[in-house]
């Protein structure tokens, strides 16, 4: 339960100004789809990509936060759902501070995201399924770790004794297995522009 001894400080740099002095909104890149999808390949090229363009940006993956912020949490369904909400706070966070934030995570259970996106102002959130047959996925296995989940080793592992709850409306469909990562990364940079995220 949380403190009530607490209050909320407003600082003198709102997110507006800091979009207008970056000369772009902000905004989470929300990166979902199963192990060896290529969410994070996906994720650092057009992180790539944004950068190059004078883009306030930053990365965050799955593994990555799991070193540090979220090492205390294993991979029980309580504590995948720990590991999405903490996400979710500090990716506020950061386009608060007017960037555009990436982040790559399986984040398998639809009430997750829809509760990540919840935390948002309209528009902030953007949803992109990095759609890849699961086939595909288990013949990349990029960790080994589908093998290790088909010989036992891993218990609920999604996608193959845990489930993945497929996004119903993202705001972008890239599909991993049919298209080039340069076309993957077009498609999420076209949009960007087409909805004026970035000039």
């Amino acid at each position: 339960m949380g403190s009530k001894n607490i209050t909320w400080h407003n600082g003198k740099i709102s997110k507006k100004l800091r979009q207008e002095k970056y000369g772009h909104k902000s905004a989470v890149l929300w990166f979902t789809g199963l192990s060896g999808s290529g969410k994070s390949t996906l994720a650092v090229d057009v992180e790539s990509r944004l950068f190059q363009k004078n883009i306030q940006t930053y990365h965050l993956d799955g593994d990555n936060v799991r070193f540090g912020l979220n090492k205390d949490l294993g991979f029980s369904k309580t504590d995948r759902i720990e590991n999405i909400r903490r996400i979710g706070e500090v990716a506020k966070l950061f386009v608060d501070s007017g960037q555009i934030l990436l982040a790559s995570f399986i984040s398998p259970y639809k009430i997750d995201r829809e509760s990540v996106r919840n935390l948002f102002e309209e528009q902030e959130f953007i949803e992109i399924y990095v759609k890849c047959d699961l086939t595909e996925c288990e013949k990349r296995d990029p960790k080994g770790l589908y093998k290790k989940a088909r010989n036992g080793e891993i218990k609920g592992f999604t996608g193959i004794d845990d489930p993945y709850e497929v996004p119903e409306n993202p705001e972008l469909v890239v599909e991993t297995d049919k298209m080039t990562l340069e076309e993957c990364t077009k498609k999420i940079i076209r949009y960007l522009q087409e909805k004026h995220y970035i000039k």
